[in-house]
């Protein structure tokens, strides 16, 4: 039995490198990278945080935030995302950035959850959201090009391009 264990405890840090479940550092005084949940689809009774419409309604819109504590925000598009992003104080309850552990948008072509702060975002596009205008997440550069093009669209702005007035601009 004690051979056992310590054969799990010898070899499943082994086997989740070997995986790429864990992403340890392996570095003297640093903490090793924690395994970040996937996001999750809302259920009919999850309103938005920002503006309370039902969020599962609008798939194509989806935006989640997941807070290190395992709780999460969900929102009917990523300009509510933003929104609650740049003000989280104002929303019950008050939170910070540093609070999270992910945030998910709904790329436009896939139509799959995708990491939110990798994705490029297309402004002043024909596309409409569920509370009009809004910006439109996609997880390739060249897709959101396209998109911007075809769509009337302002060039692509990753996620570290957007502040709060961006937003604001948008209606």
């Amino acid at each position: 039995m004690k051979n056992n264990i310590v054969r799990v405890a010898v070899f499943l840090p082994l086997a989740l490198v070997a995986a790429g479940l864990w992403r340890g550092s392996g570095m003297a005084g640093q903490e090793p990278a924690r395994l970040v949940p996937p996001p999750v689809s809302p259920g009919p009774e999850d309103k938005c945080v920002v503006c309370g419409m039902f969020v599962a309604k609008y798939p194509g819109f989806l935006a989640e935030i997941l807070f290190k504590n395992g709780t999460r925000a969900f929102f009917d598009g990523p300009k509510d995302m933003f929104r609650f992003y740049f003000d989280m104080g104002a929303y019950p309850p008050a939170r910070k950035p540093s609070d999270i552990a992910a945030i998910y948008v709904t790329d436009y072509y896939s139509q799959a959850f995708i990491d939110g702060r990798r994705a490029f975002y297309v402004l002043g596009s024909d596309v409409y959201g569920p509370m009009g205008r809004e910006l439109i997440p996609l997880e390739k550069e060249a897709d959101a090009r396209t998109f911007a093009a075809d769509h009337k669209g302002r060039p692509a702005r990753t996620f570290a391009d957007i502040t709060a007035q961006t937003v604001k601009d948008i209606d």
